[in-house]
């Protein structure tokens, strides 16, 4: 085990692991393939990568300010009114200019903005890693609901069936004038709970198996025990430490943080001067339209100019807008200080309040199986008891009630525990797709498209237009509360 707790739990599925379900069928859908469909497929997930895509193209935007901008104009005129007294006034013209401007010095404005916009990368891709995180969580939530909700609805079968022999057993006594019409009413009041117990129950499931469609994609079936949960810390400040280091939120917080730092840089370039280099070139043609007021004597009918010289800016008064621009970006560089202070504090709440959880529901799962086991000895008792007259029908209904519950509670104590143990590893920074060995295709990184982008500089570069990929569910079928009934077991006391 210890050597499996070293590899991807993911991969370690046929480890030894209390199944909340016994003989859960070879066929049945792992955690893994669950967790691998909703990696390639959520809608929530692919938005976000999305998103990543156009944080990264702030990195190219950024660099476009200090490129060389470079324009070409033309134009064609009709002189339609030529004013009497213009003897050689044109007729028509055709002008092309070209005009080019090459930023040298913009006041730190270039360097702070691509420095922002790179850590404003950052930040995304620490966003990304979160919503694979939180994606991870409410799959694994949806799958363990479906496996709880599917155990409720068989012990509630179960017992349904349990107290219909019992009742048909009480009428049969009944006829014999062995039992009161008391003990039949109270067999027939305990049924019909049973059986609304059992319809709320299949309601469950079906919503836990509708909601495992909206997470994963596809209906659940049947479904596999989940796999060890590893390297779960052994205490609350091993978690802590973990989960500082590691959590994505805290990652993208820190980025910001920098990157408003950053802005106000961009913002302090608005009150200093500028230099660039300039350069222009214009061409005239008036198509032989030109004309001269010396008769013989001809014209040139283009024109043709060219300079280059260098342009300064140096701003004097703007009327407070620098100075207001500064105060405003250090006032939101103040506050990705505070929030980045604040995700701290909300990951170690959600670290330790996961680790306590994580903790409470090992020990429920451990009370509610002596539970289980303490009440069906109970019932047996009970049966026995009954047979010789010690015990009446409503002892055995009580005591059938009573082991349901602590079933009931064995299984939800279960889910509980896995759910908060994922939610850990996921505060702890420990449940994104590199950590849960998700090998049925190539892993999505943000980087590779961070480094196709940054450099950029074609204009008429663009990706193809969008299409969806995530696939809707509108034509899966609507689910059904149906399960495998569990075998049955003894209903009617011994001896009769």
């Amino acid at each position: 085990m210890r050597r499996c707790l070293r590899k991807s739990f993911l991969l370690c599925a046929g480890a030894a692991v209390a199944p909340l379900l016994a003989g859960a069928p070879a066929h049945a859908e792992t955690l893994r393939e669950a967790l691998i469909k909703a990696y390639a497929d959520n809608p929530t997930l692919t938005a976000a990568r999305a998103q990543q895509r156009a944080t990264d193209e702030g990195v190219p935007i950024a660099k476009a300010d200090a490129l060389p901008d470079l324009r070409l104009g033309g134009s064609y005129t009709e002189f339609v009114v030529i004013p009497a007294n213009a003897f050689n006034a044109p007729s028509r013209q055709a002008a092309g200019q070209v005009n080019l401007q090459v930023p040298i010095y913009q006041g730190g404005l270039v360097r702070n903005g691509i420095a922002a916009a790179k850590k404003r990368v950052e930040a995304g891709q620490g966003d990304l890693r979160g919503t694979e995180a939180s994606v991870f969580n409410q799959v694994v939530a949806a799958y363990m609901d479906v496996i709880r909700d599917q155990a409720i609805v068989q012990l509630n079968q179960a017992n349904n069936r349990v107290l219909q022999t019992n009742l048909e057993a009480t009428r049969d006594r009944f006829e014999v004038g062995d039992l009161t019409r008391t003990d039949v009413a109270q067999s027939e009041a305990r049924l019909a709970l049973a059986q609304s117990q059992l319809r709320s129950a299949e309601a469950a499931l079906i919503n836990s198996r509708e909601q495992y469609i909206r997470f994963v994609g596809t209906p659940p079936g049947e479904l596999e025990p989940p796999p060890p949960l590893p390297n779960l810390p052994e205490n609350p400040d091993d978690a802590v430490d973990v989960a500082t280091a590691n959590n994505p939120d805290i990652a993208a917080a820190i980025a910001r943080r920098a990157a408003a730092d950053r802005d106000i840089g961009v913002a302090r370039a608005a009150r200093l001067p500028t230099l660039s280099g300039v350069g222009s070139a214009s061409y005239v043609n008036y198509l032989g339209t030109l004309g001269s007021n010396v008769p013989g004597i001809g014209v040139a009918q283009t024109q043709k100019d060219a300079q280059i010289g260098l342009q300064a800016s140096i701003p004097i008064f703007q009327g407070g807008r620098p100075a207001a621009q500064i105060r405003q970006a250090q006032a939101r560089s103040g506050q990705a200080i505070e929030q980045a202070v604040e995700v701290e504090r909300g990951v170690i709440a959600q670290t330790r309040a996961a680790f306590a959880s994580w903790r409470a529901s090992q020990a429920v799962i451990d009370s509610q199986q002596r539970a289980v086991d303490a009440n069906s000895l109970s019932l047996e008792g009970v049966r026995a008891e009954n047979s010789v007259g010690n015990r009446t029908i409503l002892d055995i209904l009580n005591a059938e009630q009573e082991l349901l519950n602590a079933q009931v509670q064995l299984v939800t104590a279960r889910r509980d525990a896995y759910v908060a143990g994922f939610t850990l590893l996921a505060a702890m920074g420990k449940a994104e797709a590199r950590d849960l060995g998700l090998d049925g295709g190539p892993l999505y990184d943000p980087l590779d498209n961070y480094r196709r982008v940054k450099n950029k500089a074609f204009d008429w570069h663009s990706r193809p237009d969008p299409e969806q990929q995530s696939t809707r569910t509108v034509d899966t079928p609507a689910q059904t509360p149906s399960v495998q009934p569990l075998p049955e077991r003894p209903a009617t006391p011994p001896g009769e």
